[in-house]
């Protein structure tokens, strides 16, 4: 894609248009269903206008925490989210971390608080946060037990076990990224453009 296309969207004057832009470009995979939550730093200020993007579909979202005018926002659909938690691996993963696996909210709410200590300079990155971004939860695990180092490729996410399903699924994600910035470019919605859960 066009960095010229990317700049002036990003740029335009519209802040819904901006906005719209933003979470189409950076959440694409999430958007198209291929993933099952995705997140994005947004300015503070434009946060109250995301109720307004997001209407009619089936998508909500949470703010985890807000640093030096900026907003760490999570989005989701709350059925799948929660069907999600509830996988065996990825709630005892979780369990590990300390969450209790009860509502989406509260599990939100407990990512949220620990994102907010480490925006409070009070402990590490909750790197656990992969997990609910649907990277495979072996290569979180790996990436917290070797630090972020010698992992065998390096993409959405840094993995360490299965690159070829890895590459195959980044290639996926791109494909979603190409897709719905062009039917944002040629008119569509965000609401157009998002898959509906059933």
């Amino acid at each position: 894609m066009p960095v010229e296309v990317v700049s002036y969207m990003l740029s335009n004057k519209d802040i819904r248009k901006r906005l719209q832009f933003q979470i189409i470009l950076q959440c694409a995979p999430f958007l198209k269903g291929i993933k099952i939550a995705c997140i994005t730093n947004i300015e503070t200020r434009y946060c109250k206008e995301l109720g307004m993007i997001l209407k009619d579909t089936d998508i909500e979202y949470k703010i985890l925490t807000v640093n030096k005018g900026r907003s760490l926002v999570f989005f989701y659909r709350r059925e799948e989210f929660a069907a999600y938690l509830n996988k065996a691996e990825v709630r005892e993963f979780l369990e590990h971390y300390g969450y209790e696996i009860g509502t989406v909210d509260q599990v939100l709410n407990r990512l949220s608080a620990r994102v907010c200590q480490y925006s409070c300079n009070e402990g590490c990155f909750p790197h656990e946060i992969g997990a609910f971004l649907d990277y495979p939860i072996d290569d979180v695990r790996c990436f917290i037990e070797q630090g972020g180092k010698g992992c065998l490729l390096t993409g959405y996410w840094k993995v360490y076990n299965n690159p070829e399903k890895a590459q195959m699924t980044f290639l996926a994600y791109d494909k979603a990224k190409t897709s719905a910035v062009n039917e944002f470019l040629v008119g569509k919605t965000l609401q157009d453009i998002a898959y509906k859960a059933a």
